[in-house]
């Protein structure tokens, strides 16, 4: 009886913990994209200067603030470049955050910003999100967590001698 209420609520642990993983992905993805825009809003005027004179290339324009004699453009081209390399980051994180749910998580799980992780993590605040996707990963995640659990518990009896189940194994199968 112990055995079953320790999976019950090893059960509704891993639902917790799963219902959190759409909301918090939902939270990184907008984070992303913040600053994203942020970014192209910062070198919004640059790509003004660039379309003027350099058909839009700011590589160029950077090529050109860099192989000025002032060392005040110099500088100015290392703080667009700064900018541009920003942005391209950014652009980058959020295309690998437009596919299905299970390439974001994924890609959350596996390679994402450590900057923005660590900033939504610093953010997050609980949230229990009842759609779809959110029941999926609860329930996917309490199964989970019950399952490893019971399987390390049965192993860890096994080994040791214990829970020797061959009369039950038999009474429930006769």
């Amino acid at each position: 009886m112990l055995r079953s209420y320790i999976r019950l609520v090893l059960f509704a642990l891993g639902l917790l913990v799963g219902v959190q993983v759409p909301g918090f992905i939902k939270d990184y993805s907008i984070r992303v994209d913040a600053h994203r825009q942020e970014a192209l809003q910062a070198l919004e005027g640059y790509r003004n200067t660039a379309g003027q004179y350099f058909q839009g290339d700011l590589d160029a324009l950077v090529a050109h603030y860099r192989g000025s004699p002032d060392p005040v453009f110099q500088r100015d081209g290392d703080n667009v470049e700064r900018l541009l390399r920003r942005a391209k980051l950014f652009d980058k994180e959020w295309q690998a955050l437009q596919g299905p749910w299970y390439a974001r998580a994924w890609h959350l799980l596996s390679a994402p910003n450590r900057e923005l992780l660590q900033e939504t993590l610093d953010g997050y605040s609980y949230q229990v999100v009842l759609a779809p996707e959110a029941i999926g990963w609860a329930i996917g995640g309490g199964l989970l967590l019950a399952w490893i659990v019971e399987l390390l518990i049965v192993s860890v009896g096994a080994l040791a001698g214990l829970g020797d189940n061959r009369n039950v194994a038999r009474r429930h199968w006769s």
